[in-house]
């Protein structure tokens, strides 16, 4: 399964600097451990960012989330949204656990 994360700031980046630090060490940590493939800032970074994960389920990712420096700290939440893949790049197939046949 995929996730997409949304992160949202609650208030302005301002509010948010002084955790980014952490925030960092919290994204490196599971780009490290292979649950996070890509993260980054939204256009324009005022919004927050996103981020995708896989090859944990839904709760596993629920409980990473609100381990995120900014969400403990109450400057951002996250929005999950979890995804079943049905078609991958070839590019991709070896990053993603294999998934059922393709339907449609």
């Amino acid at each position: 399964m995929l996730h997409l994360l949304i992160v949202n700031y609650t208030g302005s980046e301002e509010d948010a600097a002084p955790f980014v630090r952490d925030h960092v060490r919290y994204l490196e940590r599971h780009h490290a451990d292979g649950v996070f493939l890509v993260s980054g800032q939204t256009v324009p970074s005022s919004q927050g960012g996103a981020i995708v994960a896989c090859g944990v389920d839904r709760e596993t990712i629920e409980r990473i989330s609100a381990q995120d420096p900014f969400v403990v700290n109450g400057v951002a939440t996250h929005s999950i949204t979890t995804i079943e893949p049905g078609r991958i790049h070839p590019a991709l197939a070896e990053l993603l656990p294999a998934t059922e046949a393709p339907r449609g």
